[in-house]
């Protein structure tokens, strides 16, 4: 039996939904303005002391070493500090000599399979709606250096532990397995010495009209839009599983649910140099959520919202949160960073890119009955050299020589494709 990704229509009339969304939102909210004010105030205060680490550390990002987690010796008030900032950086996820290792193999890969003369441009507009363009974006999938990496222990290690930041259970309902990781296989980036790059423009992905319009984000946010922010807990995962993304012709999607999206670096990084930055605030989603409610947002409008992208964040809609944007820390190959499915995050523009910028972007995504649906479809792609189905199947790798193949998956990728 072939597996099938979830998926959900889009309303035929998306900006008379978005109408009647509005209007029952502000009944459920009540005093909207005093609502938003209240959020603001707390995402400005969390902002404020993120600035401080900033200032102080060098870095408002938690870090902990793979040797930390490995042991269980993430003391609680680091634990905490991670929640409280929706991010963090693991150094020496992977050995710095391994990493530059797996950077040389996927060059030798693209360059044995003639790449460069294959290649296309851009699969989609994905990114189409914010203020700066794409980052430098391989649809690469099945390199021996992204899969190992996907597939080793040090890998289901931190996402075990990243998993287990959530609340995923309760009164006996358990909504994902959180020592379990689909493999959710996505792209790479690389970023040649000498580029001069836009970057890429505030936002945040697993849905955008999404988190307003479908009944289970509705669920998710219901505290929000209840207008009880106190009790909002963004790292609570009920309800997370059952969200599908609209099925929007020839764009990029998401069909799992992810609880961090990450990538491992493949080159060092250096600060200043087109870096990730983040509003270390998993909260402030609240923000945005509320802000189309506000009366100078036309009623049929959801601040640049748009569907099949991404949700963007922008300097007219959301200042407060402009403002909170904070860079990783300066890494090494083989260093990790990761940041919570509802944290803004973008790229920093650069010119004149000084040494590479290279990273595979691996994310952590719980087994659940959604996530294992989807992993039977990359276990499906996998086997052709196919690109997985929330991508344009651009397919390059279906002749490649050298790619990871069925055969060489070891247990931990045979369990996360629902093969063992």
């Amino acid at each position: 039996m072939t597996a099938k990704s979830h998926s959900t229509p889009l309303p035929q009339d998306v900006k008379k939904a978005i109408r009647n969304l509005k209007q029952q939102l502000r009944q459920q909210a009540g005093d909207v303005d005093a609502l938003f004010a209240k959020v603001c105030s707390r995402i400005e205060k969390s902002i404020a002391e993120a600035k401080i680490d900033e200032q102080q550390t060098g870095s408002a990002w938690p870090s902990v070493t793979l040797a930390q987690i490995a042991k269980g010796q993430v003391s609680d008030e680091t634990r905490q500090c991670i929640k409280q900032r929706g991010c963090l950086v693991v150094k020496q996820h992977f050995p710095r000599a391994q990493a530059l290792a797996w950077d040389k193999s996927m060059l030798d890969y693209l360059d044995s399979n003639d790449f460069d003369q294959q290649y296309r441009g851009p699969g989609d507009n994905f990114f189409g709606s914010l203020e700066a363009s794409r980052p430098e974006i391989y649809p690469i999938y099945w390199s021996q250096a992204q899969m190992q990496a996907r597939q080793s222990d040090a890998m289901n290690q931190v996402q075990s532990f990243l998993n287990r930041l959530w609340k995923f259970e309760s009164q006996g309902e358990r909504w994902f397995d959180p020592d379990v990781s689909i493999i959710y296989p996505d792209r790479i980036r690389r970023r040649l010495p000498g580029t001069t790059s836009k970057g890429l423009g505030a936002h945040t992905d697993s849905g955008a009209l999404e988190r307003w319009l479908l009944p289970a984000y509705q669920k998710v946010f219901a505290s929000v839009f209840n207008g009880d922010i106190e009790t909002y807990d963004p790292w609570d995962a009920a309800h997370r599983t059952e969200v599908d993304e609209y099925d929007v012709p020839d764009t990029t999607k998401c069909s799992v649910f992810r609880t961090f999206q990450g990538w491992t670096a493949l080159s060092d990084m250096i600060p200043d140099r087109g870096l990730l930055h983040v509003v270390p605030v998993p909260e402030a989603m609240a923000y945005v959520l509320l802000r189309p409610l506000l009366s100078d947002v036309p009623d049929d409008e959801l601040c640049g919202v748009a569907p099949g992208r991404v949700l963007p964040v922008n300097e007219h809609w959301h200042p407060h949160l402009i403002k909170g944007l904070s860079s990783i820390p300066a890494l090494e190959a083989g260093d990790s960073v990761w940041w919570h499915c509802d944290v803004i995050h973008s790229v920093a523009p650069v010119e004149n890119q000084q040494g590479w910028g290279n990273v595979m972007y691996i994310p952590a995504a719980p087994l659940c009955e959604k996530n294992l649906a989807f992993a039977r479809l990359v276990a499906q792609a996998l086997d052709n050299g196919h690109s997985p189905a929330d991508f344009p199947p651009e397919n390059y790798e279906a002749e490649w020589q050298d790619r990871f193949t069925l055969a060489d998956l070891n247990i931990n990728g045979r369990r996360a494709l629902g093969l063992a």
